[in-house]
């Protein structure tokens, strides 16, 4: 009789966590996964692989969410991905009517960051904690959906960890 009960409950339990609705957003497509990366604390500047990194070795300081209009370090920005933070990075040339789509996209959010950052290989990128996605400009809709796959999302080493009381003053 126990096993029977025991079986039912297994049974009852895999036949929920397979057929429960999702409560996170979809992933969206194009996505690019980067793995292996170290999550030490370190002093001065490093190199990172990608271009805006993804991750790796940062600055003990997360930067603070939010909304900046110059270019930000990487250091602190990928502390803060750590954290669980989108950070959606634009070319300093994007036009400005896309300057502010972007900061429309992240106004509000706890955990976004957006800044400038020159030398990225498309007008628009978003990162995360070791994911990234290229865009095609402000108005691409995938962006909608990276920040709200990713912020705080699967892949997030430290998730409940601040976004705020760091370093940086954020225009919002």
């Amino acid at each position: 009789m126990a096993i029977a009960v025991v079986v039912l409950v297994a049974g009852g339990l895999i036949a929920y966590f397979v057929t429960r609705p999702s409560t996170h957003a979809a992933q969206p497509q194009g996505v690019q996964t980067f793995g292996n990366l170290s999550r030490n604390h370190v002093t001065g500047q490093v190199t990172y692989p990608q271009t805006p990194p993804v991750g790796g070795n940062h600055n003990s300081v997360w930067l603070n969410c939010g909304i900046y209009t110059s270019p930000v370090a990487n250091e602190n920005a990928v502390h803060s991905m750590e954290h669980g933070a989108v950070w959606i990075t634009y070319q300093p040339t994007l036009p400005a009517a896309d300057v502010t789509t972007l900061q429309h996209a992240a106004a509000g959010k706890s955990y976004v960051i957006l800044s400038p950052y020159s030398g990225i290989p498309a007008p628009v990128v978003a990162s995360a904690w070791g994911v990234q996605l290229r865009l095609t400009g402000a108005s691409d809709p995938k962006l909608a959906q990276f920040i709200n796959y990713y912020q705080q999302g699967p892949q997030t080493p430290e998730a409940g960890s601040p976004c705020s009381g760091g370093t940086g003053t954020p225009q919002q």
